[in-house]
């Protein structure tokens, strides 16, 4: 049984216990100070452990993850800390999670749902587009609905059916919704407090293969710089990053493809072409200026994503970069993607990802000879 959900100013009342375990907790992470190794999964439970300290309206539901800690232990201890009435488990029914999420968001909450796996959250999509999209419009912003949507997503781990898919696109095409994808374990950090402060709702797409991957990085000295930042001077918001910079070619990725892109880029260079990266980080809003910046100092670009290549995210990039870049680029863009049909099975999996060599192909392709 779920257990009874107060309102704002009743849990206000009811936190103090909480509070103090997470101050507690807080403070046991900050005395590892300096750069740590830290993996993409840690960076995400300590913002929401954070975001949670900081502000008694967020709080943490879904499917699983309370005791258990999520299918990918995300929400790993949040429970125990907080409280079953902060971090609670759901019945499993997406809709029914969202349309509730939206309810306590209308009356002052800042609910942070998990939909477990990606194609998990299809039967939730209706909610998400009539409600959570359109509420601020519809009442002419007199409502703001401050909820986090976080969705591990793409392949790379050999999940069954309905267990790995790339939707990213169907959530950028919805005009109302915020899209973030962090592909660097400090943005996994970084974003997910910034969606979490955000008066808009925010679809967080966590690539699900980079959940164990490890960066030194100081959580500390993360959180300091989040609390310093004001709500005017979000850092990562609508700023794609240069995650290598480089003079020849252009590769544009977000995501579980930025590491792809980063390794096509270093074997490129032992070939003896210097290949710029840039990371995404937020499909909405889109950061085209340094996205054309880079294209317009290189001449050429590769888009590279691992979800299907028609009507999607790497489709619009082209026509951005198309549209602010023609008389700069030397050869017609090109995309690397996942193929057209149906997300394949576990064996069948490395056919379809876009890997270094497609990359590479690619890149072969862009009219050198000219």
């Amino acid at each position: 049984m779920s257990p009874t959900i107060t309102t704002s100013s009743e849990a206000n009342g009811n936190v103090s216990a909480a509070t103090a375990r997470a101050a507690a907790s807080a403070a046991a992470t900050a005395e590892a100070t300096g750069p740590q190794p830290v993996t993409m999964a840690k960076a995400l439970n300590t913002a929401l452990a954070d975001a949670m300290s900081a502000d008694s309206s967020v709080l943490v539901f879904g499917e699983d993850v309370g005791m258990l800690g999520g299918v990918f232990r995300i929400t790993d201890g949040l429970t125990a800390t907080f409280g079953e009435q902060r971090c609670f488990d759901t019945p499993l029914a997406e809709s029914g999670i969202v349309g509730m999420a939206v309810g306590m968001a209308i009356n002052g909450m800042r609910p942070v749902i998990e939909m477990q796996f990606d194609a998990f959250a299809y039967p939730a999509f209706e909610q998400i587009v009539s409600h959570v999209a359109k509420m601020h419009n519809r009442t002419k912003g007199t409502v703001k609905l401050p909820m986090v949507i976080r969705i591990p997503y793409g392949g790379g781990i050999g999940g069954v059916e309905h267990h790995c898919d790339s939707s990213e696109s169907y959530y950028a095409h919805t005009a109302g919704l915020k899209v973030y994808t962090p592909a660097t374990v400090a943005d996994g950090y970084r974003m997910l407090r910034e969606a979490i402060d955000s008066d808009d709702p925010v679809v967080f797409m966590e690539p699900k293969k980079m959940y164990w991957t490890k960066d030194s990085v100081d959580l500390a000295e993360l959180r300091s710089s989040h609390e310093e930042r004001t709500t005017a001077a979000h850092g990562s918001e609508g700023r794609a990053a240069v995650a290598r910079p480089g003079t020849d070619a252009t590769l544009i990725a977000y995501g579980p493809s930025v590491p792809t892109a980063l390794a096509a880029a270093e074997a490129a260079a032992l070939e003896g072409r210097s290949l710029e990266v840039i990371d995404v980080r937020t499909i909405v809003p889109f950061d085209d200026d340094t996205v054309c910046e880079s294209v317009r100092k290189t001449g050429r670009a590769v888009v590279i994503a691992e979800a299907h290549g028609f009507a999607s995210v790497s489709s619009e990039i082209v026509a951005r970069v198309q549209e602010r870049c023609f008389h700069h680029l030397a050869a017609p863009i090109r995309r690397v993607t996942g193929f057209d049909v149906p997300y394949p099975a576990p064996k069948l999996e490395k056919y379809y990802l876009p890997g270094v060599d497609r990359i590479l192909d690619a890149v072969d392709d862009l009219q050198w000879e000219d």
